[in-house]
């Protein structure tokens, strides 16, 4: 039975799933594709509404330092999941790579995870996004009721977030229709956000106030690292890049590229945001729904303010485009492997999408959107990406100790130190997170064991073929 849980599957299984014709997905993507993708994901809700909320509630002007921590983490983990990327270019992710080094058991436990991530990830950003629309129709005379427009409970007479739920299944629709045609849009939507985050940069260059950064820490360090357990979520796009490792072409070269290149950039800009944000006005100020928006009123830029609150919703758009681009994959590839239902691996014969699980996704996190507020999501989601992002690097280091002869077109750097160094920020920012936030995680993992349990390890691929257990690399 212990074998049964911690079987393996190796590079000859990966390569037979891609090859089964019905559930061959198309590749499109190229390595510019990649770091728009992660661009697209990383900088939106982010950088428009969790710095300034981070910044007033925890860590003040030191919110630059929770961004430096957070970013620490995703680099060290960007290596190592540039390494399983090149090395198991399938849909999946980090449930796949878990599958190749830790066994079967383990692989269910984190794409279990990898479904709360996503999905709790999109409810998050599609209300965020929800909030920045709804200002722009303010600004042009258009106030939508109350009661369509804020979840049960955040505002009197509220009964449903109605645009959030309207964009997600806009953006499922488009999914469905393909890869490379969410890419283009992506492109698009990437540049309006750049552009808005530029013109911020340079406004509010000239307008800082140093005054405004003292006191630096007014939460100590303790609030440093809280509100870097929480900003985390801005950085989880580089590993929605890795879910469409089987759409790249030439994945041993590209998934590399994107993955740390969008990182490298979006690191950079969103500490050129947070200083720039917390010296032009108090970080008291920041506690507000768009809080990048509203400092620029602050200070009488309202054409500005305007001009930023577009970008938003653009740049807030790409981020759940990808966000509900990478759950049906991973969806897809544990259904592929037998551990979920055979009928959500189906993909459509036109467009070549996996769109009954797109369909699932876009269904479920519609209809969470539109009744649940942005703090619970991010955190529930910040808990499942730093688990997610643990077993990645423990993954690595256990591959180079098993199989140090494999060719690997891209190697992560200085191992085991760099993906220890991985493990240790993602643990630390997992411990500062709430407890309640930690009981809902266990409660949810609990529930995915159920399921492997009594479904998915007898009905395994796997499983039916007892000879492939354990194949040498």
């Amino acid at each position: 039975m212990v074998k049964r849980l911690f079987r393996r599957k190796f590079l000859e299984n990966f390569a037979e799933g891609i090859d089964m014709g019905e559930h061959r997905l198309q590749r499109s993507l190229t390595a510019f594709d990649l770091t728009i993708l992660g661009i697209g994901a990383i900088i939106g809700v982010g950088i428009f509404v969790l710095t300034g909320t981070a910044s007033a509630r925890f860590a003040g002007p030191g919110i630059v330092l929770s961004l430096f921590i957070s970013a620490g983490a995703c680099l060290f983990t960007a290596f190592c999941y540039a390494e399983f990327a090149a090395l198991i270019p399938v849909a999946g992710s980090a449930y796949n790579y878990a599958y190749a080094t830790m066994g079967e058991m383990i692989a269910w436990i984190i794409g279990w995870d990898l479904i709360l991530e996503y999905i709790v990830a999109s409810i998050a950003v599609a209300i965020g996004w929800s909030g920045y629309f709804v200002n722009i129709l303010k600004a042009v005379g258009i106030s939508l009721p109350v009661w369509c427009s804020n979840a049960p409970g955040t505002v009197p007479g509220a009964v449903i977030n109605l645009p959030a739920v309207l964009v997600v299944l806009f953006l499922t629709a488009m999914l469905i229709i393909g890869i490379k045609e969410s890419a283009r849009f992506t492109s698009l939507v990437v540049f309006i956000k750049l552009v808005t985050v530029i013109i911020f940069i340079a406004v509010g260059m000239f307008n800082i106030k140093p005054a405004n950064w003292v006191p630096f820490l007014p939460f100590g360090f303790k609030g440093v690292m809280t509100a870097a357990a929480i900003i985390f979520f801005a950085y989880i796009g580089f590993d929605a890049i890795s879910t469409v490792a089987e759409e790249t072409i030439n994945p041993q070269r590209n998934m590399p590229i994107g993955i740390i290149l969008s990182l490298v950039i979006c690191t950079v800009l969103y500490i050129l945001v947070a200083a720039i944000l917390t010296g032009m006005v108090s970080y008291k100020e920041l506690d507000h729904p768009a809080p990048v928006a509203h400092a620029l009123n602050i200070i009488g830029f309202t054409w500005g303010s305007a001009l930023v609150s577009v970008g938003a919703v653009a740049g807030i758009t790409s981020v759940l485009l990808v966000m509900l681009m990478g759950q049906p994959r991973v969806f897809f590839s544990m259904s592929r492997d037998g551990l979920l239902w055979p009928w959500i691996a189906k993909v459509h014969p036109r467009f070549r999408t996996p769109y009954v699980a797109q369909i699932i996704t876009g269904g479920a996190v519609a209809g969470f959107a539109g009744f649940l507020d942005i703090g619970t999501a991010a955190e529930l989601c910040n808990i499942g990406t730093l688990f997610a992002f643990c077993i990645v690097c423990g993954g690595v280091t256990i591959l180079r100790w098993t199989h140090p002869d494999i060719k690997r077109s891209f190697r992560c750097p200085l191992v085991p130190l760099v993906p220890l160094l991985g493990i240790s920020f993602c643990a630390s920012l997992m411990l500062s997170l709430p407890k309640i936030t930690w009981i809902r995680f266990v409660v949810w993992l609990i529930g995915g064991l159920f399921i492997y349990f009594f479904y998915g390890i007898k009905h395994s691929r796997m499983a039916k073929r007892e000879s492939s257990y354990d194949i040498s690399l």
